[in-house]
């Protein structure tokens, strides 16, 4: 099986760029999208042109902002939009598909924004996303979240950590201890699980040449819950793929 993430930044634009030929090319089991900035039907019509998939999308009430989807070539047994918490379903931001073999959770993290503005928000969510996903885990399917979760988690996981640290949004303490505290609840981060040492980015500033430069950030994330990752045969961030400031990430088991 090979699940793919990626972050299109629109996924209407990202058509436009070449999306179906890619996903086309990349033939995962399990596609899921994040910030597609559309609603189910706009989604829906989008990948209309790529045969074979079960979509579940998932929009904002906010019109063009936000978004997530789950594409499939298996029918989900059941899907779920929203984390079931009042104040945290208004921007479309989780789908949660059970399959067979596992339940797959697509997250788009809210962005603590310009300034850390929505810093404290940021602080709530993780806690309420926290909680619903590991109530998933505690079923009998093992549980994949992934998506972008808006953090570097590491140094190695940026391109310049010193200037960034506490300064940007991303990477500021609380929004690394709210991965930290995911991942001590009982998840794994399988591309650092299985590639410790490797620098590779999945988001580079549309700013300043950042992508040619490679001056990145790695937030786009595939976690499994703890016993899955033995299964995880390859975790891999696809910087080749274009057609958004982010790429695509994945595994395969």
């Amino acid at each position: 099986m090979k699940l793919i993430s990626f972050n299109v930044n629109g996924i209407r634009a990202s058509v436009g760029k070449g999306l179906q030929d890619t996903l086309r090319q990349l033939n995962a089991d399990i596609i899921c999208f994040q910030e597609t900035k559309a609603t189910p039907e706009q989604v829906a019509a989008a990948l209309g042109g790529v045969d074979g998939y079960h979509v579940n999308a998932y929009g904002a009430v906010k019109l063009g902002y936000s978004g997530t989807a789950i594409a499939s070539k298996e029918k989900p047994a059941k899907v779920d939009f929203g984390i079931g918490m009042p104040g945290h379903d208004d921007e479309g931001r989780v789908v949660t598909c059970t399959f067979k073999e596992a339940v797959v959770v697509c997250v788009y993290t809210p962005n603590s924004g310009e300034g850390m503005k929505r810093l404290d928000y940021r602080g709530d969510w993780d806690v309420a996303f926290r909680s619903y996903v590991t109530k998933l885990a505690k079923g009998k399917l093992p549980v994949i979240v992934t998506g972008d979760l808006n953090v570097a988690h590491q140094p190695i996981d940026i391109a310049r950590p010193k200037e960034n640290y506490n300064k940007t949004s991303g990477y500021t303490q609380p929004e690394i201890d709210g991965i930290t505290s995911l991942l001590e609840a009982g998840f794994v981060d399988t591309f650092r699980h299985l590639h410790p040492t490797e620098v590779k980015y999945s988001w580079w500033s549309q700013r300043f040449g950042a992508r040619a430069k490679n001056v990145g950030w790695r937030i786009d994330y595939v976690l499994v819950s703890a016993g899955f990752e033995k299964q995880v045969k390859d975790a891999f961030i696809l910087n080749e793929v274009m057609g958004s400031d982010h790429c695509p990430v994945g595994i395969t088991w």
